[in-house]
């Protein structure tokens, strides 16, 4: 684990713990996650997503950027791989590389989970706060 990962493990270990919310064929972005998470930033979430482990039961491949696209990170495979794994759950790309966030972007975990995890329901991401 690298330097910046064990600094945030708290926080990292709360978006892990949202990020595993997000459905087969859906996306979240990184902002997104970051509102529900609360503290916390898109770049953190990011920061978060690349310092998993490669076994890990994470779906990083389901949070993408605000434009409905994939961040590069470092290797280009990462980008094809992500791409690929999208598409296997059924998310299309337009001719851009970009997915329509109004057809596959999540509409975020209900209040139920919320509360019952220990997120505050005021400050999460919603559909209607984007």
């Amino acid at each position: 684990m690298d330097e910046r990962a064990s600094n945030h493990q708290p926080t990292y270990d709360r978006v892990y713990q949202v990020v595993r919310q997000v459905p087969l064929g859906k996306v979240a972005t990184y902002g997104q996650i970051a509102a529900i998470v609360g503290r916390c930033t898109a770049r953190m979430v990011g920061y978060a997503m690349g310092s998993l482990p490669p076994e890990s039961d994470v779906p990083w491949h389901r949070i993408i950027n605000a434009q409905g696209k994939i961040s590069p990170r470092g290797a280009r495979l990462g980008v094809l791989e992500q791409q690929e794994r999208l598409e296997e759950e059924g998310v299309e790309f337009d001719p851009g590389h970009k997915i329509d966030l109004s057809r596959y972007r999540w509409s975020g975990p209900d209040l139920a989970w919320l509360l019952e995890n220990g997120f505050d329901p005021e400050g999460g991401w919603t559909a209607e706060r984007q």
